[in-house]
């Protein structure tokens, strides 16, 4: 560990970070919040009682047997918010995005083609919404609109 300087404001964050890793380790070990508590209170008493050491020297010390100790009593298999990276929760089963998915769409996305059409469509969706969101995009569906007035109309290409 580098030595940090006393009462600077990393001294500080240093410490605050120390002390809750106690907490949280010693947490690991107890599960019972009402025997935890009593040893809180214990490594409470042990961070007050050298809280107004000023000699880098014994600081230094006593910092260095804190993280000594943190290393040899840490948990091995430490409790991880179900939530958080590590849990057993992280990432599962991720909600899908809200809105339609037109995921099958790549190249075509801002000039599709009668087929792009065909393939929203066949995928049981409304193809309305997609082609709004295109004109928004692009300003124009160049030759998509022919298509899809013919097709309305009932007018079959070629013919």
């Amino acid at each position: 560990m580098a030595a940090v300087s006393p009462f600077t404001a990393a001294h500080r964050s240093y410490v605050k970070s120390l002390y809750k890793r106690f907490l949280v380790n010693e947490l690991n070990w107890v599960v019972r919040r009402d025997i935890w508590r009593r040893r809180a209170l214990e490594i409470r008493a042990e961070f007050e009682r050298n809280r107004n050491i000023q000699d880098p020297r014994s600081l230094s010390i006593i910092l260095s047997k804190a993280e000594e100790y943190i290393a040899k009593t840490a948990h091995p298999d430490p409790y991880i918010v179900p939530g958080f990276p590590g849990g057993t929760k992280w990432e599962r089963a991720v909600a899908p995005p809200m809105g339609p998915i037109y995921d099958h769409i790549h190249g075509e996305a801002y000039h599709p083609t009668k087929e792009v059409v065909e393939m929203v469509e066949s995928a049981g969706q409304d193809v309305q919404p997609f082609l709004d969101f295109l004109k928004t995009k692009s300003g124009e569906l160049d030759g998509i609109s022919q298509y899809l007035h013919d097709r309305e109309t009932g007018h079959v290409a070629g013919h």
